[in-house]
């Protein structure tokens, strides 16, 4: 049976924890990163999620496709950094990262296997005319 919806996806289940566990863990971030680590974390673990869903929606277009799941794998990699900051920080623990990272790297592994192969996630494209012949 086919794919009815991107939240079938693996990888869009493990991008949605992603962001949630950075909007839980960043939480504990002292206050002045507010306006930089915790921010700025949180949307790029959000714009993993959302780039993708924009991707699925725009899977007509091969050219719009990859260009969507370029975004999502360029926000992942915001992601991972920012993780790495978050440790380098002392604001997470090498242990409470290894499994942050782990997780990143999975769905970076994905993203990277749907831009390699995106004619896989295309829809077919109707063979019908859009203007009825006379």
């Amino acid at each position: 049976m086919a794919v009815q919806s991107i939240k079938e996806l693996i990888v869009c289940k493990k991008a949605y924890q992603q962001a949630m566990d950075f909007f839980k863990i960043s939480k504990r971030f002292p206050p002045e990163e507010r306006y930089a680590l915790t921010s700025q974390g949180r949307r790029a673990s959000r714009s993993v999620c959302q780039n993708l869903r924009e991707a699925w929606a725009k899977r007509r277009y091969e050219a719009h496709f990859i260009s969507k799941l370029t975004d999502c794998d360029g926000a992942n990699s915001e992601t991972d950094t920012c993780w790495d900051f978050a440790r380098d920080c002392g604001y997470i623990q090498e242990e409470e990262h290894s499994g942050l990272t782990e997780l990143n790297h999975e769905v970076g592994k994905m993203i990277g296997a749907m831009l390699k192969s995106p004619k896989k996630f295309l829809l077919i494209p109707d063979s019908r005319p859009l203007i009825p012949d006379p």
